[in-house]
């Protein structure tokens, strides 16, 4: 088992401290999203950390691939925030379990694979959608709540001294590499923010101002709801979007982190132990959640490339949980949002604004609008599915106006139409109006060796072609037709000639 789940892969090296390391600086940057995503969806603050310890700790083990962080994220909560306000968190908790069921579904029959479908500009629009939120997310921490329960913007010194100790720490991620990769940037510049204000006693925003986080272990609990068909009707949409928006998401950080690491993960796997956790998270008081894109890059910045990191960095919330809440309570928000910010900053794909110039106009068109519904709607799962749609329209398109026909006519007075490109329901009226029935010849071959059909739009232009000849008392030759398409084409069948010799690439129906 141990080999199987790769927990310590000795065929590869393990660098322990960076592990170490980058597991604690990934604890330290995930406890403050968790606990404002909680926040912000209504539930209490222990609800967002279980969440992060159960998923960090399930995929960590289980997951696709090593360096993946996954935690209670905005993403996926924030699909369900309605559901919370209307129905309460039973709801929740049995919407995470039932969403947890179809990812499972996902992975073990292996529908991961076509995650590969997503366009690269989508990519780009999902990363650079995903990067302002994070930057976003960070502002917000720069307001405050006052005794009346009026939020507002901190002003005056409290805002010097935040955006200040900010600075700071954005200059330390920056500049600490250039002096040693001993330590994570991300770590140094925490506890050196951490030592400032401690060591000259500045007051300022800290974690405690937030939430408190101290509790107790996580434990089983069924969701207090009906069993009825009323309420799945309830949930099973919520689940289902936020199954979508979660694998997503996560498959998609699996495919940046295969990019990055230049090896190969598994999407089924991955799908199989994302839904084992929600499911965990369903029945022990999680929120649940999904690959965390900028904690993955916090992890792997901090040199982390196994599983090591991810189990410390869910162990350390639980103990940070149980005993270390009075120490963390103390740091300062400012060391935060600096690491997260820095974390936008390299999350944004910089290269996609360099090769704009490059970029057909549909790419750029494709990635702006999925940065627009990340951004506006919070809705990964619809930003990327409206991606998809639109490049695939384009290919389409693009396909439609490839297709032509090689005509002439052999010494025996048969015309012959060669086809080139793809036949499908964006092509099949430029087909069709390649062909003349009333002045061709009364034998006419059209060879498909350098073309294929490709859907039922195509198969009914065929079948509609032949019968367009037949009524010209013309007999239409279709060669090397598969044998697929040649079974649907009922009415041509008879005539249809097949040159086996000629059409190595796939099995044909042998003549009758």
């Amino acid at each position: 088992m141990i080999n199987r789940i790769n927990l310590f892969d000795f065929s590869k090296p393990i660098n322990y401290k960076n592990e170490l390391l980058a597991g604690f600086t990934v604890a330290m940057t995930m406890i403050p999203e968790s606990l404002s995503f909680a926040i912000l969806a209504g539930l209490s603050p222990l609800t967002g950390l279980y969440a992060a310890f159960m998923m960090g700790l399930v995929t960590a083990v289980l997951g696709g691939r090593p360096g993946m962080v996954s935690g209670g994220a905005g993403a996926t909560i924030v699909v369900l925030i309605a559901l919370i306000k209307s129905h309460g968190t039973e709801y929740l908790f049995a919407t995470v379990a039932l969403a947890g069921i179809f990812q499972m579904l996902v992975g073990i029959f292996k529908l991961g694979k076509f995650v590969r479908l997503i366009p690269q500009p989508v990519m780009y629009g999902f990363l650079n959608g995903l990067a302002i939120i994070i930057f976003m997310a960070q502002i917000e921490q720069f307001k405050i709540t006052d005794s009346n329960g009026t939020i507002g913007w901190l002003q005056g010194i409290p805002l010097y001294i935040m955006s200040g100790l900010t600075a700071l720490t954005i200059a330390v991620v920056y500049f600490f590499p250039k002096i040693t990769k001993a330590v994570p940037a991300s770590l140094a510049a925490i506890i050196v923010i951490f030592t400032v204000v401690l060591g000259f006693n500045i007051p300022t925003k800290t974690v405690a101002d937030i939430a408190h986080i101290s509790g107790n272990l996580p434990t089983f609990h069924i969701p207090q709801i009906p069993f009825s068909l009323e309420t799945l009707q309830i949930i099973f949409p919520y689940a289902l979007i936020m199954a979508g928006v979660g694998l997503i998401e996560s498959l998609l950080t699996l495919s940046m982190v295969d990019e990055i690491t230049n090896s190969k993960g598994s999407a089924n796997k991955e799908s199989v132990a994302q839904g084992l956790a929600n499911i965990t998270n369903g029945f022990f008081g999680g929120m649940g959640g999904c690959a965390m894109v900028a904690q993955t890059l916090v992890n792997l910045n901090a040199g982390s490339r196994a599983r090591l990191s991810g189990i410390i960095a869910s162990v350390m919330i639980l103990l940070i949980i149980l005993f270390g809440a009075p120490v963390i309570e103390k740091i300062p928000m400012a060391a935060l949002v600096g690491v997260m910010m820095m974390v936008a900053i390299s999350t944004f794909q910089w290269v996609s604004i360099r090769i704009v110039n490059k970029m057909p106009k549909s790419d750029i068109f494709v990635g702006v609008t999925v940065a627009l519904i990340t951004v506006i709607l919070h809705n990964l799962a619809l930003a990327v599915l409206v991606g998809v749609i639109i490049s695939a329209l384009v290919f389409a398109w693009d396909n439609a106006k490839r297709i032509r026909a090689k005509k002439y006519t052999a010494e025996n007075g048969v015309k012959h139409y060669e086809i080139y490109g793809p036949l499908f329901f964006g092509s099949v009226s430029t087909f069709t109006d390649k062909f003349d029935p009333m002045n061709d010849p009364d034998e006419i071959v059209v060879d498909f060796k350098e073309s294929r059909i490709v859907d039922m739009s195509a198969i009914d232009a065929l079948d509609k072609l032949s019968k367009r000849y037949k009524q010209q008392h013309k007999t239409l030759y279709l060669r090397h037709l598969s044998e697929d398409c040649r079974r649907m084409l009922k009415n041509a069948e008879a005539i249809i000639e097949v040159n086996i010799q000629d059409d190595p690439t796939y099995k044909v129906m042998p003549e009758k």
